[in-house]
């Protein structure tokens, strides 16, 4: 079976469009390994951040409900009288 044949909007380049190319479908293989490579990178940056920042949201909702004032039965659960 022939694969269609496209052109590289990055080079100019024409390649073949096979299944399971990494990247864009509009850029040959070689103009789409360092887009592969950055989102591989920024995959784990995001993760870390991502941690970090629900690590600070748990931190600063723990904090919130230590300082609340507490009425009657609640006992700072958020219920309202």
């Amino acid at each position: 079976m022939a694969f269609p044949i496209k052109t590289c909007v990055a080079c100019g380049e024409e390649f073949e469009l096979r299944p399971g190319k990494p990247g864009f479908a509009n850029r040959c293989p070689q103009c789409s390994e360092p887009e592969a490579e950055v989102s591989g990178k920024g995959a784990g940056d995001v993760l870390k951040t991502d941690r970090e920042a629900n690590a600070a949201r748990r931190a600063a909702i723990k904090d919130r409900i230590e300082e609340s004032p507490q009425r009657g039965g609640d006992q700072g659960r958020g219920m309202r009288p």
